[in-house]
């Protein structure tokens, strides 16, 4: 047993590598086998990550089946594979054998053809086809993250029938709590758990204990649709259905939290403009290269908001004061336009219903949440401006320029997600960085414009 003391997990994981790899030197590898028995898959993992390459081998022949399975599914799809490839034929079988069926089939849709086929080759030919029948779905629907491996009975099922093919089946699936009844057509005709068996009587028949009205999804269903399905109902599993309505797997919750983590780092690379995911082992061109079409976009934008200065240079000729405050108007507009990007974008979801009550109420709140913010950002930086350069006509310009470009920003990060939600494009797109350049233009002309108009009170 290992110490159980004050110090950090990291450190801990840290002092195993190292008794790990000391016990590989000296070949006391196998007395270690019932200590790693004992963590987590993912401890493991960052083990295996830690330990020198070159006791990777023994490290993972040590671990039994099961383990070392759970371990390489908390690798990176690369590091997996090649975990794989170092592991013996024979074993590398076993391990793709026991894998969950949608997480290989997502790992296999991440590598090169030749690896892939050379993983299917080695694999039973029961779970081959699966796997090969998992990946013909979409990678993004309920049929692309759903397992196949779930405990299913007849209805005419006794609870002791039905509690002797659960035990049967414990070891092929990590979810036994919602268990699914079908007809002679396989087709699903309702649900009951695990809890219902414990609680019923051995001669008790299923159809007696199970919950006909089961909320379930067609294999082509969206994830993020099965996502928020699961929030909705505190789902821990979901029947998925074909065409005909016959039951082919099941998702389960541990993929929704991937999908809900895969949704949320895509929808923050488009609000950043980098559109594809850029992480720390990213290489530099490829994040550069990533990078660069928003930013040259965003550029010649910029470039815009230059020619719109020319444009009014007789006024700040005028009044170069007005310069003095360009800064703080295009910063304010573009902030308040992220803010009702962000507002808008959290709350459109495949289960918002955006008919036109919905988006006149929210058009009317985003107005008067702009007019409010407005109004007070204004009447704070007139005064401000006024005292400071003793000028209470300038302070009322650049309040009341203020006052336009926070509405004229706010409904901006509104209208511009909303209408590309409608023309079914990713409102994401619509990045912070986007924003904020459409509304320094915006926000320029409206104040240069403002000063021009009252130029006479000003000079």
């Amino acid at each position: 047993m290992r110490r159980r003391d004050k110090r950090s997990r990291e450190e801990d994981l840290h002092a195993l590598t190292l008794s790990l790899e000391e016990a590989i030197k000296t070949g006391r590898i196998n007395e270690m086998v019932s200590e790693l028995e004992e963590w987590e898959p993912y401890d493991l993992a960052v083990v295996y990550e830690e330990i020198n390459e070159a006791y990777r081998p023994q490290f993972m022949n040590a671990l039994e089946i099961e383990t070392l399975t759970g371990m390489l599914s908390e690798l990176s799809p690369m590091v997996e594979v090649s975990a794989l490839y170092i592991l013996s034929k024979e074993k590398a079988a076993q391990v793709l054998n026991r894998m969950d069926n949608d997480d290989l089939a997502d790992l296999l849709g991440e590598i090169p053809e030749e690896m892939r086929e050379y993983m299917l080759s080695i694999m039973e030919v029961t779970e081959r086809e699966t796997v090969r029948e998992l990946m013909n779905f979409g990678p993004e629907t309920a049929g692309g993250i759903m397992t196949n491996r779930y405990v299913w009975f007849y209805a005419k099922y006794t609870v002791r029938e039905a509690v002797e093919k659960v035990k049967h089946f414990a070891d092929l699936t990590n979810d036994i709590q919602d268990l699914y009844v079908l007809n002679e057509e396989k087709e699903l005709i309702g649900l009951t758990t695990y809890r219902d068996l414990v609680l019923a009587q051995a001669t008790d028949l299923i159809e007696n204990l199970m919950r006909e009205n089961v909320v379930k999804v067609p294999a082509d269903m969206d994830q993020e649709e099965v996502a928020h399905l699961f929030e909705q109902y505190d789902l821990v599993s979901m029947p998925v259905e074909d065409a005909n309505g016959k039951l082919i797997g099941v998702v389960t919750f541990d993929d929704v939290l991937d999908v809900l983590r895969a949704e949320a780092n895509e929808d923050i690379n488009k609000l950043s403009a980098t559109d594809k995911t850029i992480d720390f082992n990213t290489h530099p061109l490829t994040a550069a290269k990533r990078r660069l079409p928003w930013l040259i976009m965003l550029l010649f934008l910029g470039l815009l908001s230059g020619s719109i200065i020319s444009i009014f240079e007789g006024t700040l000729s005028k009044v170069v004061a007005l310069t003095f405050f360009m800064p703080m108007i295009a910063g304010m507009t573009g902030n308040t336009g992220t803010q009702s990007l962000a507002v808008v974008i959290r709350g459109l979801n495949p289960q918002t219903k955006m008919n036109r009550k919905t988006i006149t109420r929210l058009l009317r709140r985003e107005l008067l949440v702009g007019f409010i913010i407005g109004g007070i950002c204004g009447i704070s930086v007139a005064l401000v401006a006024g005292f400071w350069q003793t000028s209470f006509a300038l302070g009322a310009v650049i309040g009341f320029s203020l006052l336009l470009t926070i509405i004229i920003g706010t409904m901006a990060g509104t209208i511009i997600p909303i209408i590309l939600y409608k023309l079914k494009i990713d409102p994401a797109v619509a990045s912070g960085p986007l924003i904020t350049t459409l509304n320094d233009l915006f926000s320029l002309s409206v104040y240069f414009g403002t000063a021009t108009v009252f130029i006479s009170y000003l000079t």
